[in-house]
């Protein structure tokens, strides 16, 4: 044994024998929470870097015209990185990270830490139209498996800890720690029980504490809240609810269609191809679809509305309303393609910035067209409200959508509005779309984890472990004395399977069914097995998950 693995070894029998499981597991929650806030860091850092880098002055005369350039060199980056570096499929952050939560009782391989960091900061900083949310809480999840697996902590152990990673990438993004820990139990339906709350709490406030300690206290959107809701715009609250819902079912059926649609191209190299001329086309047209799109929410919040359209190229006067309008439902009309494309052509990103950007955009021009019609709202608080019914409706998520614009703009003023829009953006939504984007594909398969107890104890279940196949088979040609003395004498089963020649199942003969028959040795060359056989009431299949198979009894 080398002298790391009897170190190691002595650490863990330290730890067993003077702390006890619940400390070390508030120990490990702000370890997971600190380091998921330092992952965000330097995926915000590395992007911002690659921005900043192209939007500089060695290459700023030209900039415009590199628009459809710029995504196409960051997809290939991205494709040979993956290909050559990492050469394992990275796959959606959140997806991912639910995936192992279900499938694999929350083992992440250890490449998916640094995976994200290398091909997110790439995607998005070139121009792909994504956003970093995913890729964050992919790498805090990864970190958490991957220390829980260290010090060999339980399975429910490990997915705690992966709630707490996703917590602090939350709250180290958008310096909101309540949203965060809303946001981890409701994407990933963690039983928000005592022993789970205080390490997502731990590891939530060491993330913002983290974010506080390397970028201070610059935050992502920087708004404060200026007009106070008022009782009489809450007609207006309600169309805003349904255009959002609206623009969430949009959302998420595009991002499906789009998916389809590149998936019919079995080649990864034409699906770059293509999606990154499509991207870079989009972003020629539409510049402000580039990476993230903070700048223009940021705007868009402070009312700067010809400072968030400044790079639209077109000789367009923005005094004129309509104008403005239709620019800005053109970006949350192309957000939603410009994302899906840049996914599906290999580019790795989240939804969640995304989503808001939309939200933010349809938002704000709601509010424009009600003021132009005599009546007066707040523009700003438009735009924050969109924000919160597209995360309501697009994410499943309306806790963390209220919660999350709540602290971002430092009071709870608009809370009525907020709960109001969510609620109705969120049920619209659901009735058209029953699954977000993040759990489609599990709940196709029956694997995604909800906050039904019994129904995730059977999901958890894996049929491989229950089979049982010490039985003793009978073919229908075989007489009364050949089963008994090849199937019956041999077996400590009452249960006989019929197969065939070809061993395709027919059917079953219980050992009631031949006791009455057994001591009769006339019966033994006179009577088969197909004479006394009888079909099985319902047959279970290997890919069957738990849930069917306790269905199907």
């Amino acid at each position: 044994m080398s002298k790391n693995s009897k170190l190691y070894k002595k650490i863990l029998i330290w730890r067993y024998k003077h702390i006890s499981e619940r400390q070390f597991i508030y120990i490990l929650s702000i370890v997971v929470g600190f380091l998921a806030g330092f992952g965000t860091f330097i995926l915000k850092d590395l992007t911002f870097l690659i921005e900043a880098f192209l939007q500089g002055k060695f290459i700023k005369d030209y900039y415009y015209s590199l628009y459809f350039i710029f995504p196409i060199i960051g997809l290939f980056l991205v494709y040979y990185i993956k290909k050559y570096v990492i050469k394992k499929e990275i796959g959606h952050g959140i997806s991912t990270t639910l995936h192992a939560i279900s499938r694999r009782n929350g083992i992440i391989k250890r490449y998916k830490i640094v995976a994200s960091l290398l091909t997110a900061p790439i995607t998005v900083g070139f121009g792909g139209s994504a956003g970093l949310q995913g890729p964050a809480v992919s790498t805090g999840a990864a970190l958490g498996s991957n220390i829980a697996q260290l010090f060999h902590m339980n399975s429910k152990t490990r997915m705690l800890l992966i709630g707490c990673a996703t917590a602090g990438a939350m709250a180290s993004m958008f310096q909101a720690p309540i949203a965060a820990i809303i946001f981890a139990v409701e994407i990933f339906s963690l039983d928000l029980a005592f022993a789970s709350l205080v390490p997502l709490l731990l590891a939530s406030v060491s993330a913002v504490l983290s974010s506080y300690l390397l970028t201070g206290t610059n935050v992502l959107f920087r708004f404060r809240l200026l007009d106070v809701f008022e009782v009489r715009d809450i007609p207006f609250y309600i169309v805003l609810a349904f255009l959002t819902g609206v623009a969430s079912v949009y959302f998420s059926r595009m991002y499906f269609t789009i998916t389809r649609f590149f998936e019919r191209f079995k080649s990864s190299f034409k699906r770059l191809l293509i999606g990154g001329i499509a991207i870079g086309v989009m972003l020629f047209l539409i510049p402000p679809l580039y990476g993230e799109g903070y700048g223009l929410i940021n705007n868009l919040l402070k009312g700067n509305t010809a400072e968030a359209l400044k790079d639209i190229p077109y000789n367009l006067d923005l005094e004129n309303v309509y104008i403005v309008v239709l620019m800005l439902l053109l970006i949350a009309v192309f957000k939603a393609i410009a994302m899906t494309t840049t996914f599906a052509a290999g580019g790795v990103g989240g939804i969640f910035i995304p989503t808001i950007f939309m939200g933010a955009a349809l938002g704000n021009a709601i509010a424009k067209v009600i003021n132009q019609f005599g009546f007066h709202v707040s523009e700003s608080n438009f735009t924050l409200i969109g924000m919160t019914g597209l995360m309501a409706g697009v994410l499943h998520a309306p806790l963390t959508a209220i919660f999350l614009i709540a602290e971002i703009t430092g009071g709870y003023e608009l809370f009525v509005p907020l709960m109001l829009v969510s609620a109705i953006s969120y049920a619209f939504t659901k009735y058209f779309v029953s699954n977000s984007i993040y759990t489609v594909e599990l709940a196709k398969k029956g694997q995604l984890i909800t906050h039904n107890k019994d129904k995730n104890v059977l999901m958890l279940m894996r049929i491989d472990n229950l089979i049982e196949k010490n039985f003793k088979a009978i073919t229908p040609e075989m007489n009364l004395g050949e089963m008994l003395k090849k199937s019956v004498a041999k077996s400590k089963r009452n249960i006989f399977p019929v197969l065939d020649d070809e061993k395709q199942f027919l059917g079953i003969v219980l050992l009631d069914d031949i006791r009455p028959m057994m001591f009769d040795q006339s019966q033994y060359t006179e009577t088969y097995v197909s004479d006394f056989m009888k079909a099985a009431p319902s047959i279970i299949f290997k890919d069957d998950s738990i849930e069917t198979v306790m269905t199907k009894f």
